[in-house]
């Protein structure tokens, strides 16, 4: 698809989003439609959990540690699992995003390999390590997926979901919501049915408010996605859930926009302050205050954050500093703040956002939402 300057998703056009016609037909794998189904994809997620039986990996009792291993966006889940059992927990819970275990890694601990494309060796390669050492196993992932039998020949659960062996399509919930599932089979968290199904409530309420027939000034979607167009974003979360979500919405602006963002999390990211007096910041005093269309050549820093209700006193105190901070170097704020009181719910609410935002961003740009051509080059 072409802009009218001639290139390809160079120009933000807010038209586009209430321009019904270019919604559909500038998406035609469907990407806004399976953003809408993430309240189905949950509830499809938890019992397709149930069915794997996923709770089998208590009947050894608690482990030493949970490895979650994946990367990019499977990553995510793992910073996820680890929020939502929160400070609290009785073991480390563990990331890693690379192609090797920790040597420590052994028979005491559980291993979830979690990979949306399902084929990738960074996933497959210390998934099959985890077997050969004996740990307990757990994979999640499309169905038929080369994952798949190296979990399952070790004996351990496997959850399918239907996204295309090789894509990267699909939601967060797909790849969150049997890890949940097995840490709450291990004691570890409060997560029946009921919670599920509330942050599933959350995900239709944000589905009914972003609705592409819903207008952009009504529509917080449209109204986030124009908002970060033409900036750089600079994406913080005020609590470790929060900040699984800016993770996630950089990794989405990144694969579904092709967008760069920068993420961090309160307190750690306030090194990233330093940038709010660079050559990024504020606004060019000779520009013309006219000629404010976004999308526009000299992109300047956005601040989002990303606000958990559990917010950490201190963390709070930061957050209204930075606020400041920015506001009197001319870094614009937007603020999504999340609601509801189990993680789950809060995380649907700030990451249900941003996945609509991701996807009328690129829509904005005149971008398929779908094409994952580089992304496929540089892992062949």
């Amino acid at each position: 698809m072409t802009d009218a300057g001639g290139a390809p998703g160079t120009v933000f056009d807010p038209d586009r989003l209430d321009d019904q016609e270019h919604l559909v037909g500038g998406d035609p794998s469907g990407v806004l439609r399976a953003v809408a189904s993430s309240a189905a994809r949950v509830r499809t997620a938890y019992r397709a959990s149930a069915e794997a039986e996923v709770g089998s990996l208590a009947r050894f009792g608690r482990p030493r540690a949970i490895v979650v291993v994946g990367s990019g966006g499977s990553a995510v889940a793992g910073d996820v699992l680890d929020a939502v059992i929160g400070y609290g927990a009785p073991l480390p819970i563990v990331t890693v995003r690379g192609h090797r275990l920790p040597g420590w890694v052994g028979a005491a601990d559980i291993v979830m390999a979690v990979s949306r494309p399902g084929d990738g060796e960074e996933t497959f390669a210390p998934a099959a390590e985890a077997a050969r050492r004996g740990s307990s196993i757990m994979g999640v992932g499309p169905a038929r997926s080369p994952l798949e039998p190296v979990v399952t020949r070790a004996g351990g659960p496997y959850v399918p979901y239907g996204n295309e062996v090789g894509r990267q399509g699909g939601t967060l919930w797909e790849i969150i919501v049997p890890l949940v599932v097995a840490a709450s089979s291990l004691g570890l968290v409060e997560a029946r049915e009921d919670v599920f199904e509330a942050a599933a409530v959350r995900l239709e309420d944000i589905a009914h408010r972003c609705r592409p027939s819903s207008e952009s000034f009504i529509n917080p979607g449209k109204t986030l996605a124009a908002e970060l167009a033409g900036s750089i974003p600079v994406i913080w979360g005020t609590s470790p859930l929060a900040g699984a979500a800016a993770r996630w919405l950089a990794f989405r602006l990144n694969e579904i926009a092709r967008y760069p963002a920068v993420w961090g999390e309160l307190p750690e990211s306030r090194h990233q302050l330093a940038a709010f007096t660079g050559p990024l910041a504020g606004r060019d005093i000779f520009a013309d205050p006219f000629a404010d269309e976004p999308g526009g050549e000299g992109a300047r820093l956005r601040l989002v954050l990303l606000r958990d209700a559990e917010e950490d006193e201190q963390v709070a105190r930061h957050r209204t500093a930075a606020v400041g901070l920015a506001e009197d170097r001319g870094v614009p704020v937007s603020e999504v703040v999340a609601e509801g009181v189990h993680p789950l719910e809060r995380l649907a609410t700030l990451t249900g956002l941003g996945d609509y935002a991701a996807v009328y961003a690129a829509l904005g740009y005149g971008i398929d939402p779908e094409s994952f051509s580089d992304v496929t080059e540089l892992r062949s």
